[in-house]
């Protein structure tokens, strides 16, 4: 990556992105990936923090443009 890109993470409730920026604004490489939801009871909605810290791993091991 060139020190002129910037690197935004994104968390959210479905999933870990990652967006890289080049100097002017321009989105020049994007990657996603989807957490799974845990469910244990109705109304609560639970992630692994483990798997959550892997997606962004993850993702900043994807190609993710030119850079």
């Amino acid at each position: 990556m060139k020190a002129d890109t910037v690197l935004a993470i994104d968390q959210g409730t479905t999933g870990t992105r990652s967006v890289l920026y080049d100097a002017g604004g321009c989105v020049i490489g994007d990657s996603y990936r989807e957490l799974k939801q845990m469910y244990p009871q109705e109304g609560w909605v639970e992630h692994d923090p483990l798997e959550i810290w892997q997606a962004v791993v993850d993702i900043l091991h994807r190609k993710l443009g030119p850079y």
